[in-house]
């Protein structure tokens, strides 16, 4: 793999982007209720983007059955990721609602997510989202340089799997600059399954981690669609991203 390290200039331009997806991931988290649907998500999402000068950065983007449509992710319940806004998606009471959202702004990219809860929902859905939120603070609070990467997944796997909840293999962070996918990969679990994408922590890195946590089992399934990512037994699944910036002493998380 090639590690592109950052300077202090490129992190804050990287800061400037990411900034922008989290005023948009605040925005949208306000709208979350009853009624919405995931496209009045989406319409919003572009008309905040483009009020800062920035492009949306997933419509487009390439994929087995054409190109991705929608400016987010939107994915409810039992949606992993990577689900297409639509017209008819509409949000109910109860509902979890995992957006995934990013930005190019001059030349460099923002990446984020977060999961939102509709009033008021199953006590195990709660704590499904708080373990996977809390996963995502473990990784901010442990990164350091001169750490295997694998020292924070393993740490993230031990404590969703201590709570009875399990992490998806299939998909995983990763490497951000001015473009959204750099090495490395950032998986959310160690052990044999890790392989070549474990790596040393190095300050100038600028990771996208993003825990994906499913209520039962891993395992997970892409839909007809060819984008849409559902679990495979039907339970819900929560997911949060930020873009961490590793520093001489630790993380700058510049989607905060």
């Amino acid at each position: 793999m090639t590690i592109q390290l950052k300077s202090n200039a490129d992190i804050e331009k990287l800061r400037a982007a990411g900034q922008v997806v989290r005023e948009v991931l605040n925005r949208l988290g306000e709208l979350v209720a009853p009624g919405v649907t995931t496209e009045e998500l989406d319409a919003e999402a572009k008309r905040l983007c483009r009020s800062h000068g920035a492009k949306c950065l997933f419509k487009g983007v390439p994929g087995p059955k054409g190109p991705f449509p929608g400016n987010i992710c939107s994915s409810i319940n039992d949606e992993v990721v990577h689900g297409i806004p639509s017209a008819t998606r509409v949000i109910r009471e109860g509902d979890i609602v995992s957006v995934d959202f990013g930005v190019r702004l001059a030349g460099w990219c923002g990446d984020a997510a977060e999961t939102y809860c509709c009033g008021e929902v199953a006590p195990s859905w709660a704590h499904l989202v708080a373990v996977t939120r809390q996963s995502l603070d473990l990784a901010v609070s442990m990164a350091r340089p001169g750490m295997k990467w694998s020292q924070v997944a393993g740490a993230l796997q031990e404590y969703v799997e201590g709570e009875g909840l399990s992490v998806v293999r299939e998909f995983v962070g990763h490497g951000i600059g001015r473009e959204m996918h750099e090495d490395p990969k950032v998986p959310n679990y160690a052990g044999p399954g890790i392989g070549r994408m474990d790596f040393e922590l190095q300050e100038g890195m600028v990771l996208a981690v993003e825990p994906m946590v499913n209520l039962g089992s891993e395992a997970v399934r892409v839909m007809p669609d060819g984008w849409t990512v559902c679990t495979q037994d039907g339970e819900p699944s929560a997911h949060f991203e930020h873009m961490l910036a590793l520093t001489s002493d630790g993380v700058d998380v510049l989607t905060q």
